[in-house]
């Protein structure tokens, strides 16, 4: 009877649970729902003011610069509700109001009786505000100067209470601190949220190749103990057979042993992250210039379109192969090794490696060697990739990997496989009946 699982209690799994990360994301929807409900709350405050002084505006254009002014707070609070168009609202209210604070003097009926206090004033800070939620720093920080110099000259001349230019300088100052202090605040948070999100991305993509080195290194353990097991066993229990009822039963254990070899891919976990072709690119030439005999790699056309990290795995396995196949066997000294990585049109890409080493021909490879019939070309075929093999003694070699497989290549490849591994199974049936 299996003992029943121990759970810890539901208030120590909230206490450990891990917090959320500061992002980006998280930075923009706080700060635009502050700053549209300070917005909010000043939008009430110079609604007295704003009474007192359309008497003295000619109209409607006194409440038409009303209207657009109070609407645009209004706009921005609605989409800092539904986090649609924050930046386009708070772009277009700090521009309406720099155009209202413009157009000021030419709406007023007598500038010898303009109100003491234009109630542009009492929403200054909150155009600042929303200039810093939607531009650039730089242009954020020109306007935090430039509308509050404006005002102060305003407020100091005739048409804007006539105050003097001591007290339009102090407002104008009082608010160019204000709305500095708030956008190097908001910048300081942004700059902090997005190196957040750079690092968990960065830590996201090592966690990502450290996953799929620990399945590919479980992959290789897994087969080392079918090969020990299986294939060890059959061939000790082939080794020591003297009777022809040894013999089958050896027989039935080499099958058994293929088909566990078979069906061990189908065994791993699947892996359903993705990698930019660009960054496949990458690896293919990083492993290529460490080679101690390096190839000259070259790309073209690659770009970042994502594709599974399966595949990905597989075309750099395959390739990486190829090479060990041309470090192996093409020759020495003397040896021109390329491999190029191009993008494909359909969104693919195509591993291509060459060199003019001694050449082979592929119809005569040996069923033992395994290098190109398992690690490149049944690698890229369980992925849905096709491989191309031209080479001929004396002539180079030249081993293109393509993912996703085209009709063309596959009929051709699929047609060299089928003659290659009809060959294997005769000489491999010859074998057998030999023993």
């Amino acid at each position: 009877m299996s003992s029943p699982s121990l759970q810890p209690p539901p208030a120590l799994l909230e206490a450990t649970s891990p917090r959320k990360p500061l992002t980006r994301a998280r930075i923009e929807r706080l700060s635009s729902r502050v700053i549209a409900a300070f917005g909010l709350v000043f939008a009430l405050q110079v609604i007295p003011a704003l009474m007192d002084s359309l008497p003295m505006m000619i109209q409607p254009w006194g409440y038409v610069r009303a209207v657009v002014v109070l609407g645009c707070i209004v706009w921005v609070g609605v989409a800092s509700v539904v986090q649609r168009g924050v930046a386009f609202a708070a772009g277009a209210g700090a521009l309406f109001y720099l155009l209202a604070l413009i157009t000021w003097p030419l709406t007023l009926i007598n500038p010898a009786h303009a109100p003491s206090q234009p109630w542009l004033w009492f929403v200054c800070t909150v155009a600042t505000a929303y200039a810093a939620l939607a531009f650039s720093p730089l242009v954020a920080g020109v306007y935090t100067v430039v509308t509050p110099l404006i005002y102060g000259v305003l407020h100091a001349t005739e048409v804007g209470g006539g105050v003097g230019w001591t007290a339009g300088a102090l407002d104008a100052v009082y608010a160019i601190i204000l709305g500095g202090a708030l956008l190097v605040l908001i910048t300081m948070l942004r700059q902090a949220a997005s190196q957040v999100d750079v690092a968990q991305a960065a830590a996201l993509d090592r966690y990502s190749a450290v996953a799929r080195e620990h399945a590919s290194e479980a992959e290789r353990v897994q087969v080392d103990a079918l090969v020990h097991d299986s294939v060890l066993t059959t061939l000790l229990a082939a080794a020591n057979a003297r009777s022809h009822e040894a013999m089958d039963v050896a027989a039935r254990m080499a099958q058994d042993a293929i088909g566990h070899l078979d069906t061990s891919n189908e065994l791993m976990p699947s892996d359903e992250t993705v990698i930019g072709i660009d960054r496949l690119g990458d690896r293919i030439v990083a492993t290529a210039r460490a080679f101690s005999s390096p190839f000259t790699a070259t790309t073209s056309r690659l770009s970042a379109l994502p594709i599974p990290a399966a595949v990905a795995d597989a075309v750099h396995s395959a390739a990486v192969q190829a090479m060990v196949n041309s470090m192996q066997h093409a020759g020495d000294t003397g040896i021109d090794r390329r491999v190029a990585v191009a993008g494909l049109d359909s969104g693919g890409v195509e591993v291509t490696v060459t060199d003019d080493g001694c050449g082979f021909d592929p119809a005569h490879v040996a069923p033992e060697r395994l290098g190109l019939r398992v690690s490149i070309r049944e690698r890229i075929a369980s992925v849905g990739g096709d491989v191309l093999v031209h080479s001929a003694p004396g002539g180079g070699t030249a081993i293109v990997v393509r993912w996703p497989a085209s009709d063309a290549a596959s009929d051709m490849s699929g047609d060299a496989d089928a003659d290659a591994d009809a060959r294997a199974d005769g000489k491999a049936r010859g074998r057998v009946a030999d023993a």
